[in-house]
């Protein structure tokens, strides 16, 4: 698709400063010290810009008195709780890398975290849900239910870790508690303080965020003050967010989509935060109405669990006016309905991964809606974005496919302590590969085919998940759908969708088949097709396909033939040599 490019005003004040989060901040303050800055709705919590900075500060201050140098890791297990976003600042102030935890974590993943990142602080909660946050540490860490002082912590599992501390005011064995941390701060001059600041380097490390990639095990990215800093401002720029906003954000902090797309695209703009401890969609729509919020973000599944509320209609949203949908596959229907039903009509789609700070690209407020639909908007400035084969970085013509690659401020410093990784995921030109599939028209815009490690291969022909998703997704009744490769001996590979229905509705595999046939290619026509309640999802609300492609593997063990209903008009015989993209 080729589209003429619509008129932006990136170019005309270009800005790529290099500035450190405690930069940002101070020109914020500086800019509108008694405006709101957060906002925690359901509980009457709220700070201006000034009164945010001074419990930075005193926070920060807290730290250094516990003795963290510049360049410790200060890992933090939570749900976005009050003191997140100010630890995310008072880290960043003296130097120390944040390192976001799930709170999806088990005590495995927790202790190959702690472990891989020799990770030396650890601040978490009590709980969540079912799940004890503290017995998960003590069965790791059984010294710490025996340490006489906090802050002394040597564990034979865990040898880097020196201090846990309780994001709350109660006391625990061997722990510091908040209310301890704060008094601390007495104990640092002033003038250590600023020395420690101007020590900083903003190509430092400030961010450190475990993603799996491709390697099947956690890899610690390296993010900077600018990497951060400066993809948050153009995130929201693109917004055009300006001090006036107050930006609902219900998504993890713990992952870029809150503490990158959220908290710093509001703090370079002075954009009031919104913050919700956890996702619940009567939450979102009581915080959207009771604050008069002019922005939401949310992935897909958020903003469908919000439209679906049978108390949706009961509540104001005509303040809101943008935000961001983005995480999985944004489908125009439900673009639509967002824009139509929630004033959305100035709704974003970003697009990128955490190793890109995160964001690669992003549609603009301007861009008409069928562009903000079908594509995800162009790199931001500051960042080249090109599509090369697979495995190469030379640009392909605009309009064929290819591997999407980004070079620029964004990139990662690496993976921690992977060398090889990391040279694997960056060339020596500074390409990032993204192992993403997309095709970039002649004004820029870039439109996502596939992954690479979702591709399935099916009798030699290549299949790419999404195009059949978004395709099933027009089906009456199909309220959501994730598609996955099953093994199968005929075939390499078989498609199998998990479709999530409407109140009411019930499709099975032969209505989807009838769907298909006649309107996409044979072999993309689900060959296995299940209806379920709800989807396995992460924390931000993303679909875990590989949980399904484990369940597809369960429930179909080997398709060795297809049906004759599936395979009726199909070729007699698979397509034979190499797959092609």
């Amino acid at each position: 698709m080729s589209t003429a490019i619509p008129q932006h005003q990136d170019s005309e004040d270009f800005v790529l400063r290099e500035w450190t989060l405690g930069q940002i901040l101070d020109d914020t303050i500086a800019r509108f010290p008694d405006r709101d800055a957060l906002i925690y709705a359901d509980r009457g919590y709220r700070l201006t810009w000034r009164e945010f900075g001074a419990l930075v500060d005193r926070l920060a201050k807290g730290l250094m008195a516990l003795g963290i140098k510049k360049g410790e890791k200060v890992a933090v297990w939570a749900t976005n709780v009050p003191w997140w976003v100010a630890l995310q600042f008072a880290t960043a102030r003296i130097g120390a890398i944040l390192l976001t935890v799930n709170t999806n974590c088990r005590e495995h993943e927790l202790r190959y975290l702690l472990g891989q990142s020799e990770c030396e602080n650890l601040f978490l909660i009590e709980s969540l849900r079912d799940h004890s946050f503290l017995d998960t540490l003590h069965a790791i860490a059984p010294e710490l239910r025996a340490q006489p002082r906090a802050g002394g912590l040597r564990s034979k599992a865990l040898p880097h870790l020196r201090r846990v501390c309780f994001l709350g005011a109660e006391k625990h064995r061997g722990m510091f508690s908040m209310p301890e941390i704060l008094a601390l701060s007495a104990m640092t001059d002033e003038a250590d303080y600023q020395a420690r600041q101007a020590q900083l380097d903003p190509h430092d490390a400030i961010n450190m965020q475990y993603t799996s990639g491709t390697t099947g095990f956690p890899r610690g990215v390296m993010l900077s003050h600018v990497g951060v800093g400066l993809n948050g401002y153009w995130i929201g720029r693109r917004q055009r967010f300006t001090e006036e906003d107050r930006v609902c954000l219900p998504v993890p902090l713990f992952h870029c989509f809150g503490c990158v797309l959220g908290v710093m695209a509001c703090v370079n703009h002075g954009a009031a935060m919104v913050v919700l401890e956890s996702f619940n969609p009567l939450h979102v729509l009581e915080a959207v109405e009771r604050e008069r919020a002019t922005a939401l973000y949310g992935v897909p599944t958020m903003f469908i669990a919000e439209l679906e509320h049978r108390r949706f209609h009961e509540f104001d949203l005509s303040s809101l006016r943008t935000g961001i949908m983005a995480g999985s596959v944004c489908p125009e229907p439900l673009m639509r309905r967002v824009v139509e039903d929630m004033h959305m009509r100035e709704i974003t789609i970003c697009y990128g991964l955490t190793e890109a700070s995160p964001v690669m690209t992003q549609s603009d407020i301007h861009d008409p809606l069928a562009l903000r639909c079908e594509t995800v908007g162009r790199a931001l400035p500051g960042i080249e974005v090109r599509v090369a084969a697979p495995g190469g970085v030379d640009e392909l013509p605009r309009g064929t496919p290819g591997e999407i690659l980004c070079r620029g401020y964004n990139v990662m410093k690496g993976y921690y302590k992977l060398p090889e990784d990391t040279a694997r995921a960056v060339t020596p030109e500074g390409w990032l590969r993204s192992g993403d599939l997309g095709v970039m028209d002649e004004a820029g815009y870039l439109t996502i085919t596939g992954r690479i490690k979702d591709m399935i291969i099916r009798g030699g022909e290549n299949i790419y998940p999404r195009e059949i998703e978004e395709f099933l997704l027009g089906m009456p009744g199909v309220m959501d759908v994730a598609v996955v490769g099953v093994p199968s001996r005929k075939y390499g590979e078989e498609v199998a969708a998990f479709i999530l229905p409407r109140p009411g509705a019930a499709p099975d595999a032969k209505a989807v088949r009838q769907w298909c046939r006649g309107k996409i290619a044979w072999h993309k026509i689900p060959r296995h097709v299940a209806v379920v309640e709800e989807f396995p999802l992460t924390a931000s609300g993303k679909i875990q396909k590989f949980r399904l492609r484990e369940e597809a593997a369960r429930r179909w063990p080997d398709a060795a033939q297809d049906s004759a209903e599936h395979a009726a008009g199909a070729p007699s015989s698979p397509t034979s040599g190499a797959s092609h993209a």
